[in-house]
Parts: structure tokens; C-alpha cells; sequence
């Protein structure tokens, strides 16, 4: 049987080929199972759905008791159908078990549905600047692979266009809306009539919550325990600084592990590092302090028993200061 949109066409005396009818009008809707994995590596998404298509075809029609009549998949390679392609897609295939899940109706006026199974993987540009606190808009971009608009016209259909199943869930994303539309695009071979689709996803924080957030605070306050150790625990004050720090590459670097390698920085890694930040000045503040209180800043070292009954701790403060001074004293006319 003859493609629907050539039987239509004419040649002329010149021999160029017009169309005298109009183009075909298929109309689409799509019923969304489920999705994922959603990979930011790949920007990369999956989904499983029912691809609906549905145009008139007059050749086609039939009277009969019947209002519809449930065709054998066998028919489709002697009927006209769309050569409908994805854009963006990736790897995309039709499912095939226990038989190939599609079907084929026919109604009386001639209307055709065809319905298919797809496990569609397309791509998704991503921007990971407020990551993990970003939604991700991610398309679905479909139309004919060789009909132009002038032979086939694709539209969404006004009863349904894009649904979701109540159960589908995801692990790290909600899906917060569908935008859809038409668009014409203009191509080197003419203009092609596409459909679009959009899924708007914003990540969930609790993982990065427990992984990131949370022990990049607690490490944190941990550095600032240093503040409440003696000055002269210097072994204890570098140990305790140099194992936050270390701590804290190690979770900087794991929390880049399933992200592409970007050359912007995203909202974690300005949280990571600030908190690297708070940990490595806790050691510049212990060596100042350590520095700026050795002999001859002021610093007083009791060599005899403070708590003796025999001196006050104002007369031992008072010989420490005079015995500072001296030393000061003494290093100034060295230099001199």
C-alpha cells in the first residue's frame, strides 16, 4: 500500500513534484512509567513509557458493528505510519518480552493509534552551578526523520499530552513539572515539525545532608577543640589540625566523585571549601599565638613552685616580669 503523504502528490508539466492535499496530523501523547537512572557524569536520563501515536487515514475506513478493531501488529508494515525519530536521544529501544510490546487499533473514520513500549535513553544538558540545591529541565525532542511540514505535522493531544503514573518515584529527584510544545525547525532539506517535552527535576537534599553537610560541620567544631588545649600541647594542637585538614580533602574529594569534571565550582564545593577554610585557620591561629609567646614576648615560665606558702602569686608574677625585662634588656644591647 502507498505512503500517506505521497499518494497526494502530483507531478507537473515541469516535472517538479507537488502536494495537493494536506499534510498528516499526528497526534502524541506519552505515558511516563517510570525514570532513571539520571546520570550527571553522562548528562544522561532514562524513562520507561507508553509512546502513543494517532492520525487519519481515509483509505482506511470501515462500517461494521464494531467502533474499533484491535489490529495485528503484522499490519504495520502495510500500512503508512510516521518515521518518528528522537533528537537527543541516546540509545533507546522497544521492548520485546514476552512478544513486542505495541498495538495497533482502528477506528471507523479511519483514525489509526499505534502504541508502543519505549525505554528511551536521551540526553540532558545540565547546570551544576547550585548543585546540590538545583533542578535540572531536562528535554525530549521528537519528529519525523524525513517528512517535511509540508507532509507531516505533528501536535500534542489536547486530552492528554504528557502523563506520569501515580507510582513512580524517584530516588534522588522529585519531578515538579512537564512543560510540553510544538516548534517548526528549519533544516538544510526544509522545515520539520517536532514535538517538546521538558522534565523539570529538583534533586532531594537528605543524602547530601548525611554525607557532606552534616560531617563537614562536625569536623568543623571538632578544629575548634584545639582552642581549649594548652598552649604548650603543641604535639596535640598540629596532630588534631592535620587530621581535620586531611579528613577534609578526603570528603571534598569524595563529594566530587559522581559529578562530571566541570571547570565552574558548585554551591558544594564552595560549602567544602569554607568549612577547609575554618579548619586550616585554626592552625595559622595556633602557630601565631605559639610564635608570639615564646621568651622575650611576654611569655612567663614559673621555675619554682607558685603555690608555695613562702611567695604570693603577685610578688612571683612581678620577679617574672623583672626577670624578662632583663633578658629583653640584654638581647637589645647584644644587637646594638
Amino acid at each position: 500500500m502507498c505512503a500517506y503523504p505521497d499518494e497526494g502528490r502530483v507531478a507537473n508539466h515541469l516535472g517538479k513534484v507537488t502536494s495537493v492535499r494536506p499534510p498528516a496530523v499526528v497526534e502524541v501523547d506519552i505515558m511516563v512509567r517510570s525514570m532513571g537512572p539520571i546520570s550527571e557524569v553522562d548528562m544522561t536520563y532514562s524513562m520507561d513509557c507508553y509512546f502513543r501515536q494517532s492520525w487519519v487515514d481515509r483509505r482506511l475506513a470501515f462500517q461494521g458493528n464494531k467502533e474499533t478493531l484491535a489490529l495485528s501488529i503484522s499490519m504495520l508494515a502495510r500500512i503508512w505510519k510516521p518515521d518518528t525519530y528522537f533528537y537527543n536521544g541516546k540509545q533507546s529501544y522497544l521492548h520485546t518480552i514476552t512478544t513486542p510490546n505495541k498495538f495497533v487499533r482502528l477506528y471507523q473514520d479511519g483514525r489509526v493509534l499505534y502504541s508502543s513500549r519505549l525505554t528511551i535513553k536521551a540526553g540532558c544538558p545540565m547546570n551544576l552551578e547550585d548543585f546540590p540545591m538545583d533542578i535540572q529541565r531536562c528535554p525530549l525532542k521528537f519528529g519525523s526523520f524525513g517528512y517535511t511540514v509540508g507532509d507531516v505535522v505533528y501536535r500534542w493531544n489536547k486530552a492528554r499530552q504528557v502523563a506520569i503514573a501515580e507510582d513512580m518515584k524517584l530516588s534522588q529527584f522529585d519531578l515538579i513539572a512537564t512543560p510540553s510544545a510544538n516548534q517548526t525547525d528549519q533544516l538544510k532539506s526544509g522545515e520539520y515539525s517536532m514535538l517538546l517535552v521538558s522534565f523539570h527535576l529538583q534533586r532531594h537534599m537528605g543524602n547530601f545532608l548525611i554525607q557532606v553537610y552534616g560531617p563537614c560541620v562536625l569536623l568543623v567544631v571538632l578544629s575548634w577543640v584545639s582552642f581549649w588545649l594548652n598552649r604548650e600541647a603543641t604535639a596535640d594542637r598540629v596532630s588534631l589540625g592535620i587530621t581535620t585538614v586531611l579528613t577534609m580533602t578526603f570528603l571534598g574529594l569524595e563529594a566530587r566523585t559522581d559529578l562530571p569534571k566541570v571547570s565552574y565550582p558548585t554551591a558544594l564545593d564552595f560549602f567544602v571549601f569554607l568549612s577547609f577554610g575554618f579548619i586550616f585557620a585554626t592552625i595559622i591561629q595556633f602557630a601565631v599565638v605559639h610564635y608570639f609567646t615564646k621568651y622575650g614576648s611576654g611569655e612567663c615560665y614559673f621555675t619554682y613552685d607558685v603555690s608555695s606558702e613562702s611567695s604570693s602569686e603577685d610578688e612571683a608574677w612581678r620577679d617574672c616580669r623583672r626577670q624578662d625585662r632583663r633578658r629583653t634588656a640584654g638581647s637589645f644591647v647584644r644587637h646594638t
